[in-house]
């Protein structure tokens, strides 16, 4: 997101760029390779992840924070219901596009990256992915009047920017995946930030300096400021790092990335389904007024997921770098492990400020009261998400992507199936259950899968243990009275858990 040593990304001998190491050896033994290797172990310990490791998971966390804060200015901006779902169309067509054009080689070029110790061959991987990228966006866009209409797009121009943005974010994808992987730390922010927060700031401004003519033309405004912040933020990053075109679609050096790849386009894909598939459950069996109750249930929970999500993305290159795959899973295990002791503070805090949080950011007829139980057992699928990234990641190290596909389309599909039977007795909490059993079902099969890679080590019982009781005070927590007095004492408590939180962080950064 670990039997045998993995196959290498590269293709036959003589495929590699000259100077690069052959396909499938292992680093260099003698001094030069074991200090590579100490290094590695060193960037992958907890120390180093969660201190400087973490700040990449911040700065990727800047597009959530930009995008939570732009989304209630353009709900009051825009007006218009039809406007906003024309918004919310565009931007999951957008989603599901960059899930499908770059075929999986925006993951490969950075675990090539990781494992060869040179950029050589990834930079020729980022080239070919953005040529697959230009080809299938173009496609994509000369169909456009086919599908559109389909998919319900009525605003042609909103539909055709929506196309176009996918090229430009191929291009930040690719760079900030090469800056990732070369942690170059201070590059990867401005990439970052000119196109992420830049996109929401120059989306919003562009509609607020139309506000009397907003509607759907305020979205073609918005999708236009975050296609330009887009095309800047590829440019600058393509220039720090400057792929290699020569040779990029070379068939003997791209087959293996796109074998690699490909599987995890499924997998996405299948993540796709698993996130909506309650939605679309819900709106069939309930209607629209639940599905709105339900989203700002789930927003406010699933913040915690989200960031555990960031965490497997940018940490996994530093796992990928080291070698010995003993070494690997117990680093894995362990991280996973701290993970689960900071997710405690998180959980109770989440659960605790609920009340409150959600009587700000919903209006009463949202009925907040009742969203506080489905904001527990959406909060509790981050500890599934936790055990679901440690293994997930060795998977995908491992290029074990297919088990990983085959056990997303299984999952995704276990989701619809239990919305199928529990909303119509429980309602909304019962398409949270679902998606809390369909996380779990998903880390136990892919902890089943990764048996053998490595030694994955199980977590301590004193972190079950400790799992196990801060899930039982949260929950108790949900049966209390919602009072104005109640909510703000255990708004206090959730601020109290900050500091629990900061302290297990600096015992983490401070261990060698």
């Amino acid at each position: 997101m670990s039997a045998a040593t993995p196959a290498r990304l590269a293709g036959p001998p003589g495929a590699e760029p000259p100077g690069a190491e052959p396909a499938g050896a292992e680093p260099a033994g003698g001094p030069a390779g074991e200090d590579r290797q100490d290094e590695a172990q060193r960037q992958a310990s907890g120390s180093t992840l969660f201190g400087r490791g973490l700040l990449y998971v911040v700065v990727a966390g800047a597009q959530l924070v930009s995008s939570a804060f732009a989304s209630p200015v353009l709900a009051h901006v825009l007006g218009d219901p039809a406007a906003l779902g024309t918004l919310a169309l565009a931007v999951s067509l957008h989603q599901l596009l960059m899930a499908v054009v770059l075929l999986g080689l925006d993951h490969a070029l950075v675990l090539r990256f990781a494992q060869d110790g040179h950029d050589r061959a990834a930079r020729s991987l980022a080239g070919a992915a953005l040529l697959v990228a230009t080809a299938a966006t173009s496609l994509v866009w000369v169909t456009a009047g086919w599908w559109g209409p389909v998919l319900g797009f009525t605003d042609r121009p909103v539909l055709l920017l929506t196309v176009l943005w996918t090229v430009p974010t191929a291009g930040v994808f690719v760079a900030l995946g090469l800056l990732l992987a070369a942690d170059r730390l201070r590059p990867y922010a401005l990439v970052t930030l000119l196109s992420a927060v830049g996109g929401q700031v120059l989306g919003v401004v562009l509609v607020l300096a139309h506000v009397q003519a907003a509607g759907p033309s305020g979205v073609t405004r918005y999708v236009s400021g975050l296609l330009v912040a887009d095309a800047v933020g590829a440019v600058v990053g393509l220039c720090l790092t400057r792929p290699r075109w020569r040779g990029a679609l070379s068939w003997p050096a791209l087959a293996p990335a796109v074998a690699f790849g490909v599987p995890l386009v499924l997998n996405s894909l299948s993540g796709f389904v698993l996130n909506a598939g309650d939605r679309i459950v819900l709106q069939r069996l309930t209607g629209p007024a639940e599905v709105g109750r339900y989203q700002i249930a789930y927003t406010v929970g699933y913040v915690a997921t989200q960031v555990i999500g960031l965490t497997s993305s940018t940490w996994t290159p530093r796992f990928a770098a080291v070698a010995d795959r003993v070494r690997r899973a117990e680093l894995i295990g362990a991280t996973r492990d701290t993970i689960y002791r900071l997710l405690s503070p998180v959980v109770l805090g989440i659960v605790l400020g609920a009340p409150v949080v959600l009587r700000v950011i919903a209006p009463a007829t949202f009925e907040p009261a009742g969203l506080l139980a489905v904001v527990y057992v959406v909060v509790l699928s981050a500890y599934a998400g936790a055990a679901g990234s440690a293994s997930g990641r060795m998977l995908v190290i491992e290029r074990r992507t297919r088990l990983l596909a085959v056990v997303s389309v299984a999952v995704a599909a276990l989701n619809i199936g239990l919305n199928l039977v529990l909303v119509p007795f429980w309602g909304i909490l019962g398409a949270a259950v679902a998606t809390l059993l369909a996380f779990c079902v998903q880390s136990t099969a892919q902890r089943w899968c990764a048996r053998g890679l490595g030694a994955f080590p199980r977590a301590a019982r004193r972190v079950h243990a400790e799992i196990v009781l801060v899930s039982a005070v949260a929950g108790a927590t949900v049966l209390l009275p919602q009072d104005p007095v109640t909510n703000g004492v255990r708004f206090a408590l959730a601020l109290a858990c900050l500091p629990w939180c900061f302290v297990l962080l600096r015992r983490v950064r401070r261990a060698v």
